[in-house]
């Protein structure tokens, strides 16, 4: 007896367009339409874009403080020989890591399952008729999943 499929992913591994290919054949513009996916793109900007904002300016800010506040940076912080550079500067590390943290948690937690579900609708569309599947001038074709279409 097999295992029964886990994920959307597994489960588009299942299903066949009727080509012979075992490939499911996917509206890939009806799923750039579909809410699941227009909510996915939507929070993971409303993420990235402040965070990369925030992370942009941090740094820029450090590199500006180096180049025209080398007194401010050279002062002494909390103990000797430790200064208000290299607490900036090694910041950029912890800062790094936890927004990479961040990025990864918000996944697990929001982007992953909204984009399981975009895969399962994807896939609960069905084939493509003949028609639709055949590239429409001036429209690249589209691609067979696992793909990229041509440039």
């Amino acid at each position: 007896m097999s295992a029964a499929p886990r994920s959307a992913v597994e489960l588009g591994d299942l299903a066949a367009n009727g080509d012979g290919s075992g490939q499911p054949q996917i509206d890939w513009e009806g799923v750039e339409r579909s809410p699941e996916f227009r909510e996915l793109t939507s929070k993971k900007k409303a993420f990235v874009v402040p965070a990369t904002i925030f992370f942009l300016s941090w740094y820029f800010g450090f590199i500006i403080l180096a180049g025209y506040a080398p007194d401010f940076m050279g002062s002494e912080f909390l103990v000797d020989g430790l200064t208000v550079g290299y607490v900036l500067a090694l910041s950029q590390f912890v800062m790094t890591w936890a927004l990479g943290w961040m990025y990864i948690r918000r996944s697990d937690r929001v982007f992953d399952p909204l984009a399981e579900r975009v895969v399962q609708r994807a896939l609960e569309g069905g084939p493509v008729p003949a028609q639709e599947a055949q590239a429409q001038p001036g429209r690249a074709p589209r691609a067979p999943t696992g793909e990229v279409a041509p440039q």
